[in-house]
């Protein structure tokens, strides 16, 4: 029975006949899988050529193993194999898996074996072929190649050719330069009283790292009156595209809705129900933000309006409505190439520590917690639900917005969790009573919470200018 410390040990010995012996055709299928496997990282001068009969084989799990390890050694004198490999092969991750090793030789001469999969019936190996090209994109005739890709029916290929192609503008160069854990300090735990359209504006751009909102439900409150309800949405569109703009490379948006029901205007006529939350996530997948996860935020029986009164009387079929007690918390990120654990990278050890999650958590999309109330705003959620929020979506010293922040739980959960808020509220009485509650918060952070004016908040914008 080979192990791994065997494998470990053999694959450093040069011209070994080892691997020659359990890599053969005929070896068991299953001694050729744990092997190929468990091979990890090749050394320089390792012997491909053993890989090679494995190409042919019957299992499309071994061809593939196989293609991925000739691949690791990176060594141009297997393009024709792997290139031959690729073309005949009918198994798609097989396939996906040579045209990738292909790439990994950064060899021009790969330039047209790349091109002939360009047109591949298989975004994935396409996806695969222009990585590979994006080695060569100065080259003329690449960027000829991959343009056209622009267009793609796949909206995978589309998005990754674009922004790879995309010129990289001043501004984008400098948010590129700033530190990504830092964000401006005139903008820390403050609470800004004034329309959100202006307040955005104030804000530079890549300044938050988290954004966690309830926005105003569509005419169900004094204070949210519009003309119309597409005129809600695209109020809504512009406050989250200028909020996309504000954000973090690859950082978090969570937006916390639910259907909203409009009453009958008389008994004539019916109530009118719109799902907001529906309506609203393709145009913020229009925007740039990249749908995540969607989190049902449940609230006890008793907390939710009767709906089924009159069927609780009549039973009647088509009369039944549901009594609501769920809200939707849905999960975007801001676009981009990196991975999570570029984001994770960009703090020191000592933050990353200290802002792991202890204890138990929820570990599904369905989360068990009781409404909240307050004296002064008809319409908070706890302060639970954005605890959990922040905990999961940020470290400890980012920067936590709130375009609606009403009577302040953001600010409230940030400061308790040693983050950083900017809240922005219209309405000058829930602006008092955040302040309220977070003067009477037991922690003391560091810049103690203010409230600012627009136009005290552009002031200071420009004292921390730095030109």
């Amino acid at each position: 029975m080979i192990t791994k410390s065997e494998i470990d040990t053999e694959k450093l010995r040069a011209n070994a006949p080892f691997f020659a012996r359990v890599l053969a055709a005929d070896t068991p299928e299953q001694t050729l899988l744990f092997t190929l496997e468990n091979l990890g990282r090749l050394p320089r001068g390792f012997d491909g050529e053993v890989f090679l009969p494995l190409f042919a084989h019957p299992n499309p799990k071994i061809r593939c193993l196989a293609v991925k390890n000739v691949g690791k050694l990176k060594d141009e004198t297997f393009l024709e194999a792997l290139s031959a490999f690729a073309r005949a092969e009918k198994n798609t991750l097989a396939r996906r898996e040579a045209v990738s090793a292909i790439g990994r030789l950064k060899s021009e001469k790969a330039i047209p074996v790349l091109r002939h999969f360009l047109t591949d019936t298989a975004p994935k190996i396409i996806l695969q072929a222009v990585r590979g090209l994006l080695c060569f994109k100065e080259h003329p005739e690449v960027l000829r190649y991959l343009t056209p890709l622009r267009e793609h029916p796949n909206e995978l290929l589309r998005e990754h050719v674009s922004q790879a192609l995309a010129p990289v503008s001043d501004i984008e160069s400098d948010v590129q330069r700033q530190p990504h854990p830092l964000s401006p300090d005139f903008l820390k735990n403050v609470v800004v009283c004034a329309d959100v359209s202006a307040v955005l504006r104030a804000i530079p751009t890549a300044s938050v790292h988290l954004t966690f909102t309830s926005p105003p439900y569509y005419n169900a409150r004094d204070y949210t009156i519009f003309e119309s309800y597409e005129a809600y949405l695209e109020f809504l569109v512009t406050v989250f595209a200028e909020t996309h703009r504000v954000t973090k490379e690859g950082r978090f948006f969570v937006l916390n809705t639910s259907p909203v029901i409009v009453p009958r205007i008389s008994r004539a006529h019916a109530s009118k129900r719109y799902a907001i939350p529906y309506d609203i996530h393709p145009r913020l997948t229009e925007i740039g933000w990249e749908f995540i996860d969607d989190i049902t935020w449940v609230k006890p029986d008793y907390a939710a309006k009767n709906r089924n009164g009159g069927f609780f009387q009549h039973r009647k079929p088509l009369g039944y409505k549901a009594n609501s007690v769920t809200e939707s918390v849905m999960v975007y990120r801001k676009k981009t190439d990196k991975l999570i654990d570029w984001n994770m990278r960009q703090y020191n050890a000592e933050t990353i520590e200290s802002s792991k999650i202890v204890g138990d958590y929820e570990k599904t999309n369905v989360w068990h917690i009781n409404p909240s109330a307050d004296k002064v705003h008809p319409a908070v959620f706890p302060v639970e639900l954005a605890a959990r929020v922040i905990q999961f979506y940020s470290f400890k010293g980012d920067l936590v917005f709130d375009p609606f922040g009403g009577s302040g739980t953001v600010g409230q959960a940030a400061m308790a969790l040693e983050r950083y808020f900017l809240l922005c509220e219209k309405e000058e009485e829930y602006v008092e009573r955040a302040m309220q509650r977070l003067d009477a918060s037991l922690f003391s952070p560091e810049q103690p919470p203010r409230s600012l004016s627009l136009a005290e908040l552009q002031t200071e914008k420009r004292r921390n200018h730095k030109p």
